[in-house]
């Protein structure tokens, strides 16, 4: 794997620091969010992934090189989400050259951390045995984009590529005997930034954002094609921005090792940084908190909300900060059993801090991702 030279990208730095600091309550932001990446859905037969490619643009890109590289970092402490506790990540580095049909050329570049803690959970497989499947996975995606052949918008490709990346996924969980098959989400996170360098790279053979070449004047097939057939004539321009914000909320995410106070700290790491959820509000003023929950023991979830809410009252009000709007995502990391648990632990929270219940935003991932398996939930 021979490394094209290294671009100079904002958004590398910003993945980098997410990665050292994401352990000790880091502002939690998806890398994948960076550079959008489309799942694609199961297809209406009459517009599937079975039919003939016949329409192209004079816009459409080819894939000519790709290449990826690994990044391994440790947390400045354990971090716990889900029952696991974890202390590194490994991004997975892509660079994609796409050429036009005009022959000029451009490099793209996507980037995710291969979280095999929630995107390849295991009881019974190591840490190292589900992320060595996922760097092997990498390099079976790598050799199938960089052969590709075809010509068109990234989507496309990507439509055409997503099956033989599906088989790889099976191939390289027989070939390594692992005790359960790579689940589709985890073939999608490691996809993820191959996928995202061919728009970043797209976006630059024609000198504008990712986000602003997904309309009809680039794209070849309207979301018909994609989604099926409620969304004839509809291209995904509607869905997404074209223009950036100039500010957005940035989630703060506690694991449920993080120290709330200074008493929950039995030795202090001393770098420099914050340490306690008071010395980050103080620190850079967060306002939105991810809470990372448990799923297994509804008495230490609720209490858990509810301490943070107290922590963050206690802390504008000693610092006499002006009110602001606060906000909560709990997380439980599919952990719930049934929707019951989850309306349990609402419910008390509700009750022990009614302020604390209007400040939940959203809930993430209560219960098992497979909702055809499970549909109670």
């Amino acid at each position: 794997m021979n490394k094209p030279a290294p671009l100079q990208l904002t958004r590398r730095a910003l993945l980098r620091t997410a990665a050292t600091v994401a352990g000790a309550q880091a502002a939690n932001v998806a890398a994948s969010t960076i550079i959008p990446f489309l799942p694609v859905a199961q297809q209406n037969q009459t517009v599937g992934r079975n039919t003939p490619r016949t329409r192209s643009k004079a816009t459409d890109m080819r894939v000519e090189e790709v290449s990826y590289n690994f990044e391994d970092y440790l947390y400045r402490a354990p971090y716990k989400f889900g029952g696991r506790v974890v202390d590194r990540v490994t991004l997975l580095n892509v660079y994609c050259t796409a050429r036009s049909s005009d022959g000029h050329a451009a490099q793209g570049f996507g980037s995710m951390t291969l979280g095999n803690m929630w995107a390849f959970p295991s009881r019974v497989m190591s840490y190292d045995t589900t992320l060595g499947a996922m760097k092997m996975l990498a390099g079976r995606i790598q050799k199938i984009t960089a052969e590709y052949q075809g010509n068109g918008h990234p989507i496309e490709i990507n439509f055409a590529l997503e099956p033989l990346y599906l088989q790889a996924a099976a191939e390289v969980s027989r070939e390594l005997k692992l005790a359960a098959l790579i689940p589709k989400l985890c073939m999608l996170v490691v996809a993820s930034p191959f996928d995202a360098a061919m728009h970043d790279a797209f976006g630059k053979l024609h000198n504008r954002s990712a986000y602003q070449t997904y309309g009809p004047d680039l794209m070849s097939y309207d979301l018909a094609r994609y989604l099926g057939i409620d969304f004839r004539g509809e291209y995904l321009d509607r869905y997404v921005r074209r223009m950036p914000v100039a500010r957005m909320h940035v989630y703060h995410s506690v694991g449920a090792l993080d120290p709330l106070t200074a008493a929950d700290i039995k030795q202090r790491i001393g770098d420099g940084l914050p340490e306690t959820l008071p010395e980050w509000i103080n620190y850079n003023g967060i306002t939105h908190v991810k809470i990372k929950l448990n799923g297994e023991d509804a008495k230490w979830d609720i209490e858990r909300v509810v301490s943070i809410d107290r922590v963050v009252a206690e802390t504008l009000e000693q610092g006499r900060r002006k009110p602001v709007s606060w906000k909560y995502l709990l997380d439980f990391n599919e952990n719930c059993a049934d929707v019951d648990y989850l309306l349990e632990v609402l419910g008390q929270i509700k009750v022990r801090t009614p302020d604390g219940f209007r400040r939940i935003q959203y809930v993430e991932q209560p219960t098992a991702r497979d909702l055809q398996a499970n549909r109670s939930n």
